[in-house]
């Protein structure tokens, strides 16, 4: 097996910690991304010894891999409230707002959030920042008409975009959309420009999360976890 490097460590460190505030017989969202893995995992292994708990996963590939360790699932759709979603992001500020998305499922992340009577944030201490926009906003966006959805955001003020890429094509999310990589730089008012966001037709979704977390779980170099709340 692959030694795990440090980086990778306080990931794990951080993701095992986080699955300690699910409580046993809660329905929760279960977030996307590298750190949110070590949290299934645990999750997993809990499920395994008799924890009794339904996870709203928020991608197909959150879906898979909860499968694979015995999580039982259920959709946005079966629950009136989670009690708790906890998800990874790409930024943290001080004023817990974050840029979600890197993974391409901020849209059923965001929705799960705001179903949860709490997010918890998981992230390394890289991903706090001071203010928002050195991490690309991700812009989920419909194909049709994509091209007038970017010059909308450039009206905005965001310097350059393009849409998303793999292996040459486009990257399709689990809805069927592009999502439109748009690097804004530091984000003077990220409520305003998420609102602003919204008003374009054609933008499903943005990767601006504003007042859904209420705790961040920060992994730092040296192996120790700190407990971030407002």
């Amino acid at each position: 097996m692959t030694a795990l490097s440090d980086k990778d460590q306080m990931k794990k460190k951080v993701g095992e910690y986080a699955a300690t505030f699910i409580q046993n017989g809660t329905a929760i969202g279960i977030g996307t991304g590298s750190t949110a893995y070590w949290m299934i995992m645990a999750l997993g292994a809990k499920v395994r010894e008799g924890f009794q708990i339904t996870a709203v996963p928020t991608s197909r590939a959150t879906v898979e891999l909860a499968q694979a360790q015995g999580i039982p699932l259920a959709t946005l759709n079966d629950v009136d409230r989670l009690a708790l979603t906890i998800d990874g992001a790409d930024e943290v500020d001080p004023a817990f707002q974050l840029i979600k998305g890197g993974g391409g499922a901020h849209l059923q992340e965001k929705m799960v959030a705001a179903a949860s009577d709490r997010m918890i944030v998981i992230a390394d201490e890289q991903k706090l920042v001071n203010r928002l926009g050195k991490f690309p906003l991700p812009i989920e966006v419909i194909p049709f008409g994509w091209k007038q959805v970017q010059r909308r955001v450039a009206a905005l003020g965001c310097p350059s975009s393009e849409i998303r890429q793999r292996d040459g094509k486009p990257w399709i999310t689990d809805h069927g959309n592009y999502i439109l990589d748009a690097h804004f730089g530091a984000i003077a008012d990220a409520p305003a420009l998420g609102h602003a966001l919204h008003e374009i037709p054609g933008v499903v979704e943005h990767g601006l999360f504003i007042g859904l977390a209420t705790e961040v779980l920060v992994g730092y170099a040296d192996g120790t976890v700190k407990e971030l709340r407002k």
